[in-house]
């Protein structure tokens, strides 16, 4: 008897990667004998992505193509999805949970560059810049120093201490500022970084407020016209964070007033769906103000490393079930699986699965040599490792998938 062909060979797993991903992200799946690999510069609508996601396996998007929930249930055969970006908010991600579909993300792999950008815009606010650009382009020659100062010595007050935030503080300092942050959760200063006592204490007491929250009912509008009022006069805020994290006609307002002395916004409530779409934004036409298209992670060192990282996640979840990264799945990192065939098993979790799933292999005699479990309280992933030959006619597949709750069944030689 020959063994069972359960496992999808790697040149039969069709792969499409959207939105100009970074061409790491192919090399990586063909080095990995991936070959049935789909790249398209520009995002899909619902209608179309859905007609391309009835064969399609894996899935890589950028922030602008939209995975609704019935886009996802479109996808018969979709095993999982890959955000080549920081956030996943274009995605149904309990959706995909429902349906046992991972999502995957790179949250830290643009960390340097958006750091780098925000230390830019604060040289720039600092020397006036921005308003001594305008002028120059419009034929104006302003060599003043008014309103001109150097950064050494200023204090940056960091919202968010996280990955972003702590990249920008050792760089700050670098630079000869006085850092402080304030976050909600305890974090381990850098260098001779300090924690303020509240977001209000941070605000009064810093000549540059930069932003670096993720986006959450806590942190929608936390910049408000009171808030503002409660920066220092003359004060810069940098936000390259989320765009819902400030009132935007609040900071226009605060700014023609005087009150704010200049902004830079990488992120806005509302930005265009692509480039024919003409942005609006009540802070344009204020020459103290920088704006940029989203682009803080957008060089090619972080694109490079995003197409990389991802792309890799997708692969070992693919070759071997390992959903390490997943950012709306029960997180299992895996060994290889050698000698052996490996069964996952994707499921609403409820008492009783893994003796089902345990029953299946003991009723054929078949002697399980690893297995592993994790559970939520909404779905539960296990991952059974078997020794021997798994024989045609056995009809273990057909058992698995029978189990009450099952959401989907995946196997591996």
């Amino acid at each position: 008897m020959t063994k069972e062909k359960l496992s999808l060979p790697k040149d039969k797993i069709k792969v499409l990667l959207l939105e100009n991903i970074n061409k790491t992200a192919l090399e990586l799946f063909k080095r990995q004998g991936y070959r049935s690999v789909t790249v398209e510069t520009g995002a899909l609508d619902a209608e179309n992505l859905k007609k391309r996601l009835k064969d399609v396996h894996i899935l890589g998007i950028r922030s602008r193509t939209k995975l609704t929930k019935d886009v996802l249930q479109a996808g018969e055969k979709l095993l999982a999805v890959g955000c080549f970006c920081i956030g996943t908010n274009q995605v149904d991600t309990k959706a995909a949970k429902k349906l046992g579909v991972p999502v995957f993300n790179a949250p830290y792999s643009n960390t340097r560059s958006v750091a780098e950008l925000v230390m830019a815009e604060i040289v720039m606010l600092s020397r006036d810049i921005p308003r001594k650009n305008w002028l120059a382009h419009e034929g104006g020659w302003d060599k003043s120093h008014k309103g001109s100062r150097e950064v050494r010595g200023k204090v940056l007050g960091i919202v968010g201490y996280g990955h972003i935030g702590s990249q920008l503080s050792v760089i700050a300092e670098a630079m000869g500022m006085r850092v402080r942050f304030y976050d909600i959760v305890e974090k381990l200063a850098l260098g001779n970084a300090q924690s303020a006592g509240s977001l209000d204490d941070l605000l009064a007491m810093s000549d540059f407020v930069s932003l670096h929250v993720p986006e959450t009912p806590q942190t929608k509008n936390m910049i408000t016209a009171a808030k503002l009022k409660k920066m220092k006069s003359g004060a810069y805020l940098i936000n390259a964070s989320r765009g819902t994290v400030v009132e935007i006609d609040a900071l226009a307002d605060a700014i023609k007033s005087g009150h704010i002395a200049g902004a830079a916004l990488d992120v806005f409530p509302k930005e265009p769906a692509d480039g024919g779409e003409k942005f609006k934004s009540p802070l344009q036409g204020l020459k103290n103000v920088i704006l940029t298209p989203h682009i803080g992670g957008s060089t090619e060192e972080a694109q490079a490393n995003i197409g990389a990282e991802v792309a890799e996640k997708l692969v070992k979840y693919s070759d071997n079930g390992s959903t390490l990264g997943a950012v709306n799945f029960v997180e299992v990192a895996l060994p290889p699986h050698t000698d052996t065939t490996r069964f996952m098993h994707i499921h609403r979790d409820a008492p009783g699965v893994l003796m089902k799933i345990t029953d299946v292999f003991a009723r054929r005699g078949i002697n399980i040599a690893g297995q592993y479990l994790r559970t939520d309280g909404e779905i539960g992933y296990v991952v059974t490792d078997v020794l021997g030959r798994v024989e045609v006619g056995m009809g273990i597949r057909k058992d698995l998938a029978a189990i009450e709750g099952t959401l989907r069944t995946r196997f591996l030689y």
